[in-house]
């Protein structure tokens, strides 16, 4: 069960997997997610369309869930210059007509960014469509209050003063403080 917040929106997500001939021997197919649908029912790889060799897969639906508390990933793919949702997908091997298992759906660049980082998921970026684009900055527009900036300042506590603990008090001199004490330097 997902977090929820009162003021958390949520949206079903159908991902669109597009199927194509490989382009190595290596690589049999070519998958990669080409379109979401909004609204869409549950499902489980049903076909939608065969063109030649190349096959479209409304592979999985996911629920897209916004929180106020992340508007500003939501801002910041909205200024892109074409905003798009993130589906991540893991691999799975026991079954060859469909390797990939959508893990979820995420309008944050954010949260996409943590799972490519990991390396264990792949990211598919896919481009907005104008509902989602239209649902998520209502949810902007409603949720998101921009933070000024605050640049850090350093304290004004006095730093010139007696440098204590600096170095090892093993070495008897006191011109180089930071160099290792050797078996006839080393005082009791």
């Amino acid at each position: 069960m997902p977090f929820t917040t009162p003021d958390s929106q949520t949206m079903p997500m159908g991902v669109v997997i597009r199927r194509s001939p490989g382009v190595t021997r290596w690589a049999k197919w070519a998958w990669l997610a080409v379109d979401v649908l909004p609204g869409a029912a549950p499902a489980d790889w049903k076909v939608l369309r065969e063109d030649g060799e190349a096959t479209l897969f409304h592979a999985a639906t996911r629920t897209v869930r916004l929180y106020p508390s992340d508007t500003q990933a939501y801002v910041h793919e909205l200024q892109t210059r074409q905003p798009s949702v993130y589906v991540i997908l893991r691999r799975v091997d026991d079954r060859p007509n469909a390797p990939l298992d959508v893990v979820m759906v995420t309008a944050s660049p954010y949260e996409a960014q943590d799972y490519a980082d990991s390396g264990e998921e792949l990211v598919e970026k896919v481009v907005m469509p104008a509902p989602v684009l239209a649902w998520i900055t209502d949810f902007v527009e409603q949720h998101h209050t921009e933070e000024a900036f605050i640049k850090r300042r350093r304290d004004r506590q006095k730093t010139d003063g007696v440098q204590d603990g600096i170095g090892d008090r093993r070495i008897a001199q006191t011109t180089d403080v930071y160099r290792a004490p050797t078996r006839h330097e080393v005082t009791e």
